[in-house]
């Protein structure tokens, strides 16, 4: 991988920023910018409703997205794939059409895999983020859901151990889905969400996978528009998957937009995960010199794309000021929608530093020698 070249396609790195918050949110290359910029341009129109050439382009371009997010995590049928606004809402949407009665999470659960459960009011289990502790509380739950990639730390769970037992498994896959590869019918995944800003494409789009025996047999989160194939005054019936669960006017060009991401992805993605392990261990091997603790496991490997950290000498919202101030380094400061582990462990915030693969090891040089600086 060559990050120096990638990095040609990304205009808003041109602003001489050292972007270190892809966790939070990814950049966009000019291939989206442009695919999503040619919607709104050339064919704004609406998707399976009108029968003019513009709505006509836009339908089978919704289309092959389905069909091309669908091979990238090799689902067994386009149907499977359910576009959402982001992963918040494809989780919610699991939870409000399963409602199951126990459900097991993990302690680094992001607040939307965590205050959906509350809300329902069942029985929520809450296991450590690691394979022992949670093959001792899944034992009779309907449904494990878990993030597999925690965005707290970077730590990843490694699927392939985990036992299911009876339990569905919903997988919230935001951090994990645009660093490797996801093989839904290898993993026996029964429902994964994801979001499209976190993998290049834009906002406001997201992806719910889940499997068509399970889908079909699903009660609707949301009606109207789009999801019915007739109504009368007290009557209606439901369109087949992917539409019942697709009600309104969805996002087009955010749709297209994912649609090129996912073109820009495929040719990079298995070289993703080494690139950022040596960007995570140069990090890693200076800071630990410094007067700070990092959160999660000690071995770069272990913590992906990220690094997350704090400092008793200072506050991690002034430390990622200053990192601002002084190099233009943009970074996240604060609780990382992960307030209950924060709250559990007492401690106040943290500094999260993420990459993706258009950062280098000469930004990394450039956020240490800061780092050094402020503390």
């Amino acid at each position: 991988m060559k990050p120096e070249q990638l990095r040609e396609s990304f205009p808003s790195l041109n602003n001489k920023i050292i972007y270190f918050d892809s966790a939070c949110q990814a950049l966009r290359p000019k291939q989206v910018i442009e695919a999503v910029k040619d919607y709104y341009e050339n064919y704004p129109a609406c998707a399976g409703r009108s029968s003019h050439q513009w709505a006509r382009k836009v339908t089978e371009q919704i289309w092959q997205a389905r069909q091309k997010i669908a091979k990238f995590i090799n689902a067994k049928k386009p149907e499977e794939i359910i576009f959402t606004r982001n992963t918040t809402e494809g989780i919610n949407l699991i939870a409000h059409c399963l409602k199951p009665k126990k459900v097991l999470t993990t302690d680094k659960e992001h607040n939307s895999n965590l205050v959906p459960w509350q809300t329902l009011g069942c029985e929520h289990r809450i296991c450590r983020f690691d394979l022992a502790d949670f093959a001792e509380k899944n034992k009779d739950v309907d449904l494990i859901s878990i993030g597999c990639t925690s965005n707290l730390d970077g730590q990843t769970i490694d699927l392939d151990k985990i036992k299911k037992n009876k339990a569905l498994l919903l997988l919230d896959a935001a951090q994990f889905a645009p660093h490797k590869r996801i093989d839904v019918q290898k993993m026996n995944i029964d429902f994964l969400a994801f979001s499209g800003h976190k993998m290049l494409g834009p906002s406001g789009i997201g992806v719910l996978y889940g499997k068509k025996a399970l889908l079909e047999k699903l009660p609707v989160f949301m009606t109207g528009g789009g999801t019915v194939r007739w109504t009368t005054y007290n009557q209606h019936k439901l369109l087949p998957l992917p539409e019942k669960f697709e009600a309104g006017l969805q996002n087009y060009a955010g749709i297209i937009g994912l649609d090129a991401a996912i073109d820009f992805l495929e040719k990079i993605i298995d070289q993703i995960p080494e690139h950022e392990f040596e960007l995570n261990q140069l990090l890693t091997e200076e800071i630990r010199k410094l007067p700070i603790k990092i959160l999660g496991p000690e071995n770069p490997r272990e913590r992906g794309s990220i690094v997350s950290f704090y400092s008793d000498k200072m506050s991690s919202h002034q430390i990622a000021l200053m990192l601002d101030e002084i190099s233009n380094i943009a970074v996240r400061s604060g609780q990382f929608c992960c307030h209950s582990w924060f709250n559990a462990n007492k401690i106040r915030d943290a500094v999260r530093a993420s990459f993706y693969f258009y950062n280098t090891q000469e930004e990394v040089k450039i956020f240490i020698e800061t780092l050094k600086k402020i503390l």
